[in-house]
C-alpha cells in the first residue's frame, strides 16, 4: 500500500460488527475506567512544573541564563498541551462543563492556545484522519500533503512545496506562534460557544507573559527568551503530532472505510518505552488513542496487544514503528507530495 493509495473496504459478512467487536474486548478488560488518582497527580506535577519555572524566570532575572528555563517552560507549555488534549477527549471529567473550564483555563489562560477553536478543528480531524478534503490537518496552508494538492498549489504551498521535506522540522518552530494567530482569529467567529470568555482568558495569558518578559528582562533579552520559548514549544508540539498519521494512507473523494479500518490504517504507532509515554504524552499509541479517544492515557499501553491481536485476526495492517524511522516516512511522504512542483520547475518552456 502505497502512502498515497486510496483505502478501500473489505466486503463483510456482518457490517459494523467488527469494531463493536472490539469495543467489547476493550470495556470487558476495563480499559475504559477513568484514571482520577492518575490525571490528579499529573496535573499537580505539571502546574507544580509551571509554577516552578515562572519562579526560577523572576529569581535568575536579567541574565542570558533566562533562555534555559524559555527551553524548560517550552517543555512545560507542551505538557500543558497535552493535558488539554486529554480533557477535551473527555478523559479526566465526567462532566462536559468540567472538561470546558478546565481545557480554557490550561488552553487558552495557560498557554495562549484557543481551546475552543483547536477543540473543533481536533474533533473534525478524529472524525476524519488523514483524509484530504475532511481532515483540517491536512488543508495546504503552507505545506501540501498530496500530489494532487500539489498541482493545485499556488502562492506560498507552491514555494515551499518543491523543498518541504527539508524545511519540515524548522517551519514547526513557527507553530507555537500559529496556535496564538489561529485562537485569536477564531474570536470573529461569532458561532463559537463561550466567545467573550475565550477571549479574555487568551488576552489575559498574552498580556501576562508579554508584561513579565519585558518587566525582568530588557528588550533585547526578552526578545531572545519569547523566540527561544516559542519556536521550541511549537517544534515540541509539532513533533509529537508529527509521527502520527504523516505518511500513512491518505483518503480521498468517496473513500470512506469503516470506524475500524478508517482509524486504524490512517494511524501510526510509535514504539518505545515509559519515557515515550511521558514524552508524547501517550500519543505514541495513536491507534489506540484515535479507537477509544475518551480511553485514559495510562490505559492506552496496556490496550495495545488487545487491538494488535484484534486486527492480525482481521488481516488489518497494524503499524508500528520507532520515532526515528517514523519521521523519516512522514519526510518521505511530504517530498514525494512536492513532486509535481519540482517537475514543473524543471519542465522545459515550450515557445
Amino acid at each position: 500500500m502505497t502512502p498515497h493509495a486510496p483505502v478501500r473496504t473489505p466486503p463483510s459478512k456482518m457490517p459494523g460488527s467488527d469494531f463493536a467487536g472490539l469495543a467489547r474486548e476493550i470495556a470487558e478488560a476495563g480499559l475504559m475506567r477513568r484514571r482520577p488518582g492518575y490525571y490528579t497527580a499529573r496535573i499537580t506535577m505539571v502546574a507544580a512544573l509551571y509554577a516552578g519555572g515562572w519562579t526560577a524566570f523572576v529569581l535568575i532575572g536579567s541574565s542570558w541564563w533566562s533562555l534555559a528555563v524559555a527551553a524548560f517552560l517550552a517543555l512545560v507549555f507542551g505538557q500543558v498541551a497535552l493535558l488539554a488534549h486529554d480533557v477535551a477527549h473527555r478523559q479526566v471529567f465526567r462532566l462536559r462543563k468540567a472538561s470546558e473550564r478546565f481545557g480554557r483555563i490550561a488552553g487558552n489562560a495557560g498557554i495562549g492556545m484557543g481551546y475552543g477553536w483547536w477543540q473543533d478543528k481536533h474533533t473534525r480531524h478524529h472524525a476524519n484522519p488523514n483524509h484530504e478534503t475532511l481532515d483540517p490537518d491536512l488543508i495546504p496552508d503552507l505545506l501540501v500533503w498530496t500530489k494532487h494538492q500539489a498541482r493545485a498549489a499556488k502562492g506560498l504551498p507552491r514555494l515551499i512545496g518543491r523543498a518541504q521535506a527539508y524545511l519540515f522540522f524548522p517551519l514547526l518552530t513557527l507553530e507555537g506562534f500559529n496556535l496564538h494567530v489561529m485562537g485569536v482569529r477564531a474570536l470573529a467567529n461569532r458561532s463559537m460557544k463561550h466567545r467573550v470568555q475565550e477571549g479574555a482568558l487568551l488576552f489575559a495569558h498574552f498580556g501576562f507573559y508579554l508584561g513579565a518578559l519585558f518587566l525582568v528582562l530588557p528588550p533585547g533579552m526578552a526578545i531572545a527568551f519569547l523566540a527561544v520559548h516559542q519556536c521550541l514549544f511549537g517544534l515540541y508540539l509539532g513533533s509529537i503530532f508529527a509521527p502520527n498519521h504523516k505518511g500513512m494512507p491518505i483518503l480521498t473523494g468517496k473513500d470512506r472505510p469503516d470506524f475500524l479500518r478508517r482509524q486504524v490504517l490512517t494511524s501510526r504507532n510509535v514504539r518505545g518505552g515509559r519515557i515515550a509515554d511521558l514524552a508524547l504524552g501517550g500519543l505514541n499509541h495513536q491507534i489506540e488513542h484515535h479507537l477509544f479517544p475518551s480511553m485514559p492515557t495510562p490505559q492506552l499501553r496496556r490496550a495495545c496487544p488487545i487491538v494488535r491481536r484484534y486486527c492480525k485476526d482481521l488481516d488489518i495492517p497494524y503499524i508500528e514503528t520507532g520515532l526515528i524511522a517514523s519521521y523519516r516516512q512522514a519526510l518521505t511522504s511530504l517530498h514525494e507530495a512536492g513532486a509535481p512542483i519540482r517537475d514543473a520547475r524543471r519542465s522545459p518552456i515550450v515557445v
